[in-house]
């Protein structure tokens, strides 16, 4: 009898993996569970067998059945839950349209140029954004009585360096990585640091407190001026189209030594002026020169025998003249109805 309830369990169990309808599981309760079903047969027999194994049958006849009873349940709750939620599926109304996400204007710029100065053979280097007062400052050539250093514009940090200094400041450019990448790489050298930047500045519709700079080097024998101004023209020719001029105005740099403003034909005028451009027909878009031989001397490169030059672009406001945004505000507020036009 022991053997012949197992038996029946077993088969009830693998039949009930089966069903996935309520029909197929009625004829299944009908077949092992009803009243004549085949467990109810099994206990009809009960009264043939002696006391004690009556007994010990009946006890384990309870059990299955008990068993059973709760494993059928437990099915028949799955499917009509399952047969309840398909009841209100209707195949003719349209699903709900997943949103995704774009990528933000400045890594969209961040990533063409990256790009394109990779077909120049110029290598991409990030930098740390928590920087010395060494390598931010005195390794580009700005003493420490230097205005650039003064507490309105730079965010120093409460932190004390490796030689136990508070001397640690958020970086203010992304130049603190011209020299970090001299010594690692030596030279002959092309890289460009693109990076988030800080200044302890006001904001407004045209200054932000934090925003993203993209850092140049050509560091190599004999290179020159002229060398210089053929990359940052392919540059402007890449950004605002092949008939983009580009000139140099002198300008101090502490770290570069000749120093030059650049300048490119405005891209909304051509040249002919107008309100972007401030009715001058061109935009000023970065920094360059040559590098200073002190900054040269720092990264470990001798100025006798080699020579480089390096330029800076602000990102922010070059994406800013490339969709035309009026606000440099709008890149950090995290407002979707800004990002997603991108």
């Amino acid at each position: 009898m022991k053997n012949k309830l197992e038996k029946l369990r077993d088969d009830f169990l693998e039949s009930l993996q089966k069903i996935n309808d309520l029909p197929a599981l009625r004829e299944l309760e009908l077949k092992y569970l009803s009243r004549k079903g085949e467990l109810n047969g099994l206990l009809g027999e009960l009264k043939d067998l002696s006391l004690e194994m009556r007994r010990e049958a009946g006890e384990l006849a309870n059990v299955i059945k008990q068993e059973l009873q709760e494993r059928f349940n437990e099915v028949k709750t799955e499917i009509e839950k399952k047969e309840e939620s398909a009841a209100y599926l209707d195949p003719t109304v349209p699903g709900e349209k997943i949103t995704t996400g774009s990528l933000h204007p400045l890594t969209l710029l961040r990533r063409e140029l990256e790009e394109f100065f990779a077909t120049l053979g110029f290598m991409v280097m990030d930098g740390p954004e928590l920087e010395s007062e060494f390598y931010n400052f005195e390794a580009l050539n700005v003493p420490p009585h230097h205005p650039a250093r003064d507490m309105q514009d730079t965010f120093y940090v409460d932190l004390k360096n490796k030689q136990g200094e508070y001397d640690l400041t958020m970086r203010t450019q992304t130049s603190n990585t011209q020299v970090r990448a001299m010594r690692k790489y030596g030279v002959p050298l092309k890289v460009i640091m693109p990076g988030r930047v800080f200044r302890s500045e006001a904001t407004d519709a045209r200054h932000e407190h934090t925003f993203y700079q993209l850092e140049g080097v050509m560091v190599g024998k004999n290179i020159n001026f002229a060398q210089m101004k053929s990359v940052l023209e392919a540059v402007g020719k890449k950004l605002y189209g092949p008939e983009t001029k580009f000139r140099m105005r002198p300008k101090f740099y502490p770290f570069v030594e000749p120093g030059s403003n650049g300048e490119y034909t405005c891209f909304l005028c051509q040249g002919k002026g107008c309100h972007v451009c401030k009715y001058s027909g061109w935009l000023e878009i970065l920094g360059c020169g040559l590098i200073h031989p002190d900054v040269l001397r720092a990264g470990g490169v001798d100025p006798e025998q080699y020579s480089g030059f390096a330029f800076g672009f602000g990102l922010n406001r070059l994406a800013m003249l490339k969709y035309g945004i009026n606000d440099i505000r709008l890149f950090n507020a995290g407002d979707l109805r800004f990002l997603q036009q991108f």
